[in-house]
């Protein structure tokens, strides 16, 4: 009897704790009163008679939706969409009490719905589909804070991941994104042509602009050439004139009497018979060889 009681006390000993896991926390409900402590990854010990520990993860979770939208046109588009989302680890009990865990049902599926088809009225088909899908998804999450952040929830992201338009209008704005396509690729060409013209135009200009260099350079070095000969005929000139004053004004009559009995006494040394006619004042007149 005693063996039996000590087990039972045992059993009862071990069904009274529980491990809380790392992405988890845990609140204790006793006779259905929630407690505001919340208890963090461990173990917690409770009475199995009247107590309950009510565990809640607060990772990141990820809710998929899929549902039809309304487009400004009065399309329905069929969406497939992600919210992500975790509870505040502090706002766990609130949660319980006021939300309770089926909170994803209770809570964020319906305001979801709501802010999604109020906010996608506003855009047309294909801005879901192409560039403003980030700023649909911004607004839909920024509503969906509203609500729910002071409810204890963070809504992480909303992504639309998946958007099938109907089919007429898919095959529109393919065509119409071709279009563009093309329009951007003859832009592309048309200003790579423009800039291989503005390329040669360049070149040309500066070609031209070395030919008027070198022929001014030319000119320059012809004009230079020319007073440089001017210049040298120049002072030749004046060399020989300088010359020939100096000369000039050293032929005085002295002088020249004296040249003159030199070459008379010259002639008069030379072996040949020479006769030798003068006025006898000036300088020779005239000299005949007797040979």
């Amino acid at each position: 009897m005693k063996k039996i009681l000590f087990f039972a006390v045992l059993a009862a000993g071990f069904a009274s704790c529980t491990v809380v896991r790392p992405h988890q926390v845990a609140v204790k409900s006793k006779l259905g009163k929630i407690d505001n402590k919340v208890r963090t990854a461990g173990p917690v010990a409770y009475n199995p008679f009247v107590t309950k520990v009510i565990k809640v993860n607060v990772r990141t979770m990820n809710l998929s939706i899929k549902e039809n939208l309304p487009s400004k046109e009065g399309l329905t588009i069929l969406s497939e969409s992600s919210i992500l989302y975790h509870i505040k680890a502090e706002d766990v009990p609130k949660v319980i009490k006021e939300t309770g865990l089926n909170y994803e049902e209770n809570l964020i599926l319906p305001v979801f719905r709501s802010a999604a088809s109020d906010v996608c009225s506003r855009y047309y088909a294909k801005d879901m589909h192409s560039a403003k899908r980030l700023e649909i998804e911004q607004e839909i999450r920024k509503r969906l804070a509203e609500v729910c952040d002071e409810k204890g929830f963070v809504i992480e992201a909303v992504l639309l991941k998946s958007i099938s338009l109907p089919q007429g209008l898919t095959r529109s704005i393919e065509a119409k994104l071709e279009a563009e396509q093309e329009a951007l690729r003859m832009e592309f060409v048309l200003d790579r042509q423009k800039k291989e013209m503005d390329r040669q135009l360049i070149e040309a200009e500066g070609a031209k602009k070395n030919a008027i260099i070198q022929a001014e350079a030319k000119a320059q070095t012809a004009i230079l050439e020319a007073e440089g000969r001017a210049k040298s005929i120049e002072i030749e000139a004046k060399a020989n004139k300088a010359a020939n004053d100096m000369l000039n004004s050293s032929l005085t009559p002295n002088v020249l009497k004296m040249n003159q009995i030199q070459a008379f006494m010259k002639l008069s040394t030379s072996p040949n018979t020479k006769t030798i006619i003068t006025d006898g004042k000036g300088g020779v007149i005239n000299m005949l060889d007797d040979k």
